[in-house]
């Protein structure tokens, strides 16, 4: 960013350890940095696990913000706030430097307030890092200069498939999302309506590679940087000891349940890691854009957010999420504003196949200038 001539003004809260230390986490909470707020109404969540960078952009504190999405940590916190986040394909962006959990799932990418604005961040930080496994074999031909696809007629043609699967669940998201599948096909695409007849069988199996990956990718970075805390354990006895600074709303049972599993020649690893790309790939993404001849896939990015509930976390909020086809796979997903719900931002997704982000930014551009359902917090005086 720096080479690109960018002014860095400064780091973002998130949700603590990315919203994968407990089961109850609080969305945009961290023992650094306290609670993240909703710019939109102040006592909703921002999402997460960027919700720093989501609620600073929202708010123009900045103008432009990077994420990093294991699974849905871009793209929700960016719809909920509404912005325009793009997930890259796994191999696209460096991923040196970040805390991880997910070898296989982790990447960071833009958040910001227009596609035009998600398509120079993006050209800014793709492809340059020798040191990231995950860029070995990716070729230079499939690396573009993405704005060129910052074009308003980008739907007219398109084969776009609906993934119907995420219909049916929230009737507020349902008419927001009707209509941002009514304004596609004004603008001249064609929509496809299709099903994931495997998608829930790969929960487990996601959250059991994560597990495994989270374990091994952290120790080695701790050792990387020379850490005072070498491991797991290490950081689990940190919480105890200081547990009414870091633990006063939620605890750390996925830290304890993931410090406990083996290496990642365990077969129960490699197994898991089989089921997600099967099931995320071969017959999800992969065999709908294939059999159907699309171009992208849309679904809902998210339901209006949740309150802030330091009792109960974020259970119980009716969260409506598309991430995780994309995001197990290691697929680009772009989600855009689509509207409102009463003064809480709707978003929408497009993903497709590896290195379709040109595509999907086409896409995603032409709608957000048919639409321009994008509008800015109003900070009511009220949650001043």
């Amino acid at each position: 960013l720096r080479e690109a001539g960018a002014v860095l003004l400064g780091k973002t809260n998130l949700s603590e350890w990315a919203n994968f230390r407990d089961n109850d986490s609080i969305s945009g909470w961290s023992g650094r940095g306290g609670q993240t707020h909703n710019p939109y109404i102040l006592d909703r969540n921002p999402c997460g696990s960027s919700s720093g960078t989501g609620a600073a952009i929202a708010a123009s504190l900045a103008a432009i913000g990077i994420g990093t999405e294991t699974d849905g940590s871009i793209v929700c916190p960016s719809s909920i706030c509404g912005l325009v986040g793009l997930k890259p394909t796994i191999g696209l962006v460096s991923r040196s430097g970040i805390i991880p959990i997910a070898a296989s799932q982790d990447t960071a990418g833009p958040m910001t307030r227009t596609v035009t604005d998600a398509a120079i961040l993006l050209n800014a930080i793709k492809f340059h890092d020798p040191d990231d496994a995950a860029m070995t074999g990716v070729k230079r031909e499939w690396i573009v200069d993405y704005t060129a696809s910052l074009q308003a007629d980008g739907l007219r043609g398109a084969r776009i498939g609906v993934a119907r699967d995420y219909w049916g669940r929230n009737a507020t998201v349902d008419v927001v999302t009707d209509a941002a599948l009514e304004a596609m096909k004004k603008a001249g695409a064609e929509l496809i309506d299709i099903k994931f007849p495997d998608l829930r069988k790969f929960g487990d199996a996601e959250f059991l590679v994560l597990q495994y990956e989270f374990k091994d990718g952290l120790e080695k970075y701790l050792r990387q940087r020379g850490a005072k805390y070498k491991t797991l354990d290490d950081l689990i006895k940190f919480n105890n000891d200081n547990a009414a600074r870091e633990m006063p709303y939620f605890k750390q049972a996925i830290l304890e349940s993931s410090a406990k599993l083996g290496d990642l020649n365990s077969k129960e690893y490699v197994a898991a890691v089989e089921t997600c790309r099967k099931y995320a790939r071969e017959l999800g993404i992969d065999k709908a854009v294939n059999d159907n001849r699309l171009d992208a896939i849309v679904a809902p990015s998210n339901a209006p957010t949740w309150m802030i509930d330091t009792v109960n976390g974020d259970c119980g909020s009716g969260y409506v999420g598309s991430s995780s086809l994309a995001a197990v796979a290691g697929y680009p997903n772009i989600t855009v504003p689509a509207g409102f719900a009463k003064e809480l931002p709707i978003g929408i997704s497009f993903f497709s196949k590896a290195f379709t982000e040109a595509t999907l930014i086409k896409l995603a551009y032409s709608f957000e200038q048919a639409t321009k359902a994008r509008r800015k917090p109003r900070f009511l005086p009220t949650y001043a």
